[in-house]
């Protein structure tokens, strides 16, 4: 969604010519009932050239212009698409393409826009539908068809907001196609829109907000009257019940299935309704949702969620396994955050913002832009791929999103007044005070410097103007930043519900105002189910320590931090990264060593494992821990599946399978340097139809030691507990299901590996085997 409203007006604007500057945005033609208390820029007025910026620069060169325009048009092309969802792709691209567009004025960019939009609008039946179903299966819950609604609201928002920044008739008459085929299908004495829509009806009826930006754009009362049909709706039998549970409850993880992302888009939607109706009353279940979130599912990072809902209050699972923080769902709370603060002025829905664009937003992207994760764990390997689906389609959008976001314009009585939302070097331009005001932002954050003992950093706001000029500024003033400062000649400030105002003055070009700001390092305890971890953080930003980062250093899950790690942080520099540190820690021997940390969103960039939370200062490494722990991995075939074998999580796994047969297949873990181990304990990690176990009719998957680095292998025992299983016959095993050996006395070892025969399941001609966990320990 664009965060400024979708400004339309008739008479339309003609399409400027691509690689020229965007038009003025189309108004409006309904203005809002609730007034923005924050007005949030539009993008072309917000250059960002900091540590953020160059991440939104990397997302438009390196993603969306990159993005096949064929194949996120193929499912409208030749339905049905091959995916029950492969229709959203398309808006959610035109989305964030276009404004990434207005932010840079890119011709290739434009010229793609211009492209995508015409082949997509060609595809619209005379009906309206613009979908990726076949005719006898619109609008319902049939098997891989449904998320028809769901699909067009992305439709809508993409084409809205191309047409709000390019004027183009067409994506507006397209649109409200699209909203009359809505109309016509569904409302009380006809279809229910739960009828249409999975999660208990939450993704149909989240074509909320579109529905909202449609009725402005045109002032047509029947998407108004649908928009308020869909919040009715969710209190039809079986239905989600989200406002009404919101208000009661107060609680996400009880409203309908606790389903994330689109409980999010939803609450989104209902902050748009507010907005144009002036009904106060839709606000609350939004803040009552942020408010739970921010006690009780809020990740470290700035995410929420694992397999995609909410679940008992302060239950984060860190692993891969658990899928954390979709990114979907980041990107939603990011624009729920936004909502709230353009709807409240309020700094604390700024400072989350920053939090989820520092950390979580950033972890998902790879360095380079041109990938996403889907899920992205605080601990283990990033996920990242170029494909289609929803989570990478939904990371651009967030980005795309962040120049708009970085400022701000209020009133203060008859004055404007400039709000700093982020510390990024960057331009701002807008009318203040009846005149065109260009303010640069200087500053070294994240870097800032040592002084005195202690991190500092510091922002140089510099006024460009052709005249006087009469405004207010506002500079937010979060908690990690204390004491901050605004000086400016002349002039005093105060500080209130987090921000520090300077008052109406008046301005003169060349005026400047200088923003100091702590950068601490701070040790920060592990708490519901992160007790005896704890995590270092350095101003915004959560550090990671990432094995990449330290070739010939400790294993993750082994590093303990000390209370000298925030003390005695320090600067790094390292080939690749633009951030890191160092800072003293301990192995699992207590020895003390030096690592090197990385920003959150910048551990494993290159593939390393890395951990958020690791061993607190004082706590010694759990009796339960492998001291294989996050050693390097191996295999005889590297198989289709890109799971762990090391990270204490039984949820990953690996294959072998490459469709062919084989006598014998291993898994294999190895250390630095070789540890004495009595026990070693072999995960299963998943039977499918044609093969994933090992075939125990030719022996019992042995275990099998390397005394020294190249070393010969010596088989220790087998593992007696495997069951009989045969080539066709996994014999019930269970995912991660577990099988120890216990040696009769201690083994140096190096490396650990299991070995057995493959299985072939319904498919003889060939044969894998699966695992989850190899483990060793000292007792």
């Amino acid at each position: 969604m664009s965060l400024r409203p979708l400004t339309l007006l008739l008479p339309l604007l003609s399409v400027a010519a691509a690689g020229a500057a965007p038009p003025a945005p189309v108004e409006y033609r309904v203005s809002a009932k609730i007034a923005d208390v924050a007005e949030p820029l539009e993008p072309d007025a917000v250059q960002l050239r900091g540590y953020l910026g160059d991440r939104v620069a990397k997302n438009e060169k390196n993603r969306l212009l990159a993005v096949d325009e064929d194949a996120i048009l193929a499912g409208f092309r030749r339905r049905p698409g091959e995916q029950a969802w492969i229709g959203e792709h398309v808006g959610k691209w035109l989305h964030a393409a276009t404004l990434a567009w207005v932010n840079t004025g890119d011709a290739a960019l434009r010229a793609k826009l211009d492209r995508v939009v015409t082949g997509l609008l060609k595809t619209q039946e005379a009906d309206g539908y613009l979908g990726t179903y076949t005719p006898d299966k619109r609008f319902g819950l049939y098997p891989n068809a449904d998320w028809d609604v769901w699909v067009h609201k992305y439709n809508l928002i993409g084409l809205l907001t191309y047409h709000r920044y390019t004027g183009s008739p067409a994506a507006l008459d397209a649109s409200r196609k699209v909203g009359d085929l809505l109309v016509r299908t569904f409302g009380p004495d006809k279809k229910s829109i739960l009828a249409a829509g999975t999660h208990v009806g939450m993704a149909s009826t989240s074509v909320l907000e579109p529905m909202v930006w449609l009725y402005r754009a045109t002032d047509e009362p029947r998407y108004l009257d649908f928009a308020r049909y869909l919040v009715r709706a969710w209190d039809e039998p079986k239905g989600p019940r989200v406002l009404t549970t919101l208000l009661e409850e107060k609680a996400v993880r009880k409203t309908a299935n606790g389903k994330a992302y689109e409980m999010l888009s939803n609450l989104v939607g209902l902050c748009e309704l507010a907005r144009a109706t002036g009904q106060r009353e839709y606000l609350r279940p939004a803040l009552n949702a942020w408010e739970d979130v921010v006690a009780n599912h809020l990740y470290i990072t700035g995410t929420a969620s694992h397999h995609e809902h909410f679940h008992a209050p302060h239950e984060l699972p860190n692993q891969v396994s658990a899928n954390v923080g979709e990114t979907c769902v980041t990107v939603t709370w990011i624009q729920l955050n936004a909502q709230l603060l353009r709807l409240t002025g309020e700094a604390r829905f700024g400072d989350e913002l920053e939090r989820s664009y520092y950390n979580h937003l950033a972890g998902a992207q790879r360095p380079d832009g041109a990938q996403w994760c889907y899920y992205t764990a605080l601990e283990g390997v990033k996920p990242y791929g170029p494909g289609i689906n929803c989570c990478v389609s939904s990371g651009p959008r967030g980005m795309a999103l962040a120049p708009t976001l970085a400022y701000l314009k209020l009133r203060s009585g008859d004055a404007d007044v400039l709000a700093v939302n982020l510390f990024e070097t960057s331009t701002v331009t807008a009318t203040l005070g009846g005149r065109k005001v260009t303010v640069e932002q200087q500053t070294d954050f994240p870097h800032g410097r040592w002084e005195k003992g202690s991190f500092q950093g510091a922002s140089m706001l510099t006024v460009r103007t052709d005249g006087p000029a009469t405004f207010g500024l506002k500079v937010r003033s979060p908690a990690w930043a204390q004491p901050l400062t605004v000086k400016v000649a002349g002039g005093k400030t105060t500080t209130k519900d987090g921000w520090t105002v300077i008052a109406p003055r008046r301005w003169k070009d060349g005026d400047g105002v200088v923003v100091s700001f702590s950068l601490p390092a701070r040790l920060t305890p592990g708490v519901h189910g992160n007790e005896g971890r704890a995590t270092l953080q350095y101003g915004p930003l959560v550090l990671a320590y990432d094995a990449a980062r330290n070739p010939g250093g400790l294993a993750p899950r082994v590093v303990g931090l000390t209370e000298a790690s925030a003390k005695d942080l320090r600067f790094r520099e390292v080939a690749g990264l633009p951030l890191a540190f160092e800072a003293p820690v301990v192995g699992a021997d207590g020895k003390s060593a030096t690592a090197t940390l990385t920003p959150f969103a910048e551990a494993g960039g290159t593939g390393g494992r890395y951990q958020v939370w690791l061993r607190a200062p004082g706590v010694a490494l759990p009796r339960n821990e492998s001291l294989f722990g996050f050693g390097e991995e191996s295999r005889s075939r590297p198989g289709n599946v890109g799971g762990e074998i090391s990270d204490g999580d039984t949820g990953t796994f690996v294959v072998t399978f490459d469709g062919e047969p084989r006598a014998e297949d291993w898994f294999m873990v190895r250390r630095a340097e070789p540890a004495s181990i009595r026990r070693v304990v072999f995960a299963h990690g998943k039977s499918f139809h044609d093969g994933g176990w090992f075939d125990a009719s030719a022996g019992k998957p042995r275990i099998e030691v390397q005394r020294e680095k190249d070393g010969p292998w010596t088989s220790v025992g087998t593992l007696d507990g495997y069951p009989a299983t045969t080539a066709t016959d996994s014999k019930g095993l269970r995912e991660g299901q577990l099988f120890t050996l216990r040696l009769p006395e201690a083994v140096r070892a190096v490396a650990v590996r299991v070995v057995g025969k493959p299985a072939g399941g319904d498919n003889p001609r060939q044969a894998f085997a699966s695992c989850a966990e190899l483990q060793a320990f000292a007792e």
